[in-house]
């Protein structure tokens, strides 16, 4: 039996994580640990991502909670190491690009553990991003990489990594998703919020560079204060975005627009309903450019910069020249809806990740 350490930490990895424990589980060849990390520790960022995507409960939780980029990297470290010493996998598998996928991707490598890097060669090319530098230093530690789309291999290949440990393999993301999307179409989310289909917008706003900073923050408020007399807006709130609205002084802004909604966090399926009959999203997420491109929703990102272009060359995703309220309001009124598909977003990117590791071990 091939063993592997699967982690996840926060709800990207959730989606990514589910057809893979099937794919495993499917082979017969794996014995496999799941770890959370505790990243996210929201009831609804956590537990109920578990629930719809029919995940088993962790094997492992770490229950590292909050804190800053360096106390939470270093608790997970600290917390996972021992877990690595006493299950002895052959492989410790990571996903995405956040907190946890650095800090056990370095667990690993320093206990002499192939490490496979689940979303490699992503690059927005913005190291204020906590994120492109998670995804930076976790390429350069990784023994193989499993990339969602062309750009990404082309990134790799130009930081020299070896062409025989770069695997395009698809979006599992889109495996979750299609696998996910008819069970979803019997959420009442929309009789709960009392909308009809098309007729609203879905916003969601995290990343520090436009919830930290006060005047990017009230940019993109501005903006929302003038969709939501065109559109309601609904916006299930992140914590951190929520906390900071109430240390900055924001509640008046929002209180004022009567069409811009704030809800609680939404577990999986009804988020994804949610998302699927909007007539618009306004997002900074980069997991949502790629659910909006399948969907085939008009999607708006509130940034300048991706680390998916092909959402925006083969999808729906438009970024913004800069995060201004004038420049969302021109993108907005511009964008459109596209049909094409991106190449291997098919549904099948977890079997082509566990085919691959199955001959790759073979090899070995």
């Amino acid at each position: 039996m091939i063993r592997v350490i699967c982690v996840c930490g926060a709800r990207p990895n959730f989606m990514k994580i589910a057809p893979l424990l099937r794919e495993f589980a499917a082979s017969g060849q794996f014995e496999v640990l799941l770890v959370h990390t505790g990243q996210h520790y929201d009831e609804n960022m956590s537990k109920l991502f578990f629930e719809d995507l029919s995940l088993p409960a962790p094997d492992v939780n770490l229950e590292v909670g909050s804190g800053s980029h360096a106390v939470q990297t270093a608790e997970i470290m600290k917390q996972f190491e021992p877990v690595v010493e006493h299950f002895g996998p052959d492989y410790v598998l990571v996903v995405g690009d956040v907190n946890s996928t650095i800090a056990c991707g370095l667990v690993a490598v320093k206990l002499e553990i192939r490490l496979l890097h689940v979303e490699a060669g992503l690059r927005s090319f913005d190291l204020s991003m906590p994120e492109e530098v998670n995804r930076i230093l976790t390429d350069r530690i990784s023994d193989m990489f499993f990339v969602t789309e062309p750009v990404g291999v082309e990134n790799l290949l130009r930081e020299g990594v070896d062409p025989d440990r770069v695997h395009l393999v698809g979006n599992l993301m889109v495996d979750t998703l299609l696998t996910n999307r008819q069970k979803a179409a019997t959420s009442d989310i929309l009789v709960r919020l009392g909308v009809e289909e098309r007729s609203y917008g879905v916003v969601t706003l995290h990343r520090p560079a436009n919830v930290d900073n006060r005047e990017q923050f009230g940019e993109i408020l501005r903006a929302f204060a003038e969709i939501q007399k065109e559109i309601p807006l609904l916006f299930p709130i992140h914590p951190r975005t929520k906390k900071n609205i109430m240390q900055m002084g924001m509640q008046r802004q929002i209180e004022v627009m009567e069409n811009l909604r704030l809800i609680d966090p939404l577990g999986y399926l009804d988020f994804l309903h949610l998302l699927d009959h909007a007539e618009v999203v306004l997002t900074d997420s980069g997991g949502i450019q790629a659910e909006t491109t399948i969907l085939g929703v008009p999607c708006l990102t509130l940034r300048t910069v991706t680390e998916q272009p092909v959402t925006i060359s083969e999808g729906t995703n438009h970024i913004l020249p800069e995060v201004t309220c004038e420049s969302i309001l021109d993108v907005y009124r511009s964008i459109h809806k596209k049909a094409s598909m991106p190449a291997l977003w098919d549904g099948k990117a977890a079997e082509r990740i566990v085919h691959t590791i199955l001959k790759q071990h073979e090899i070995k």
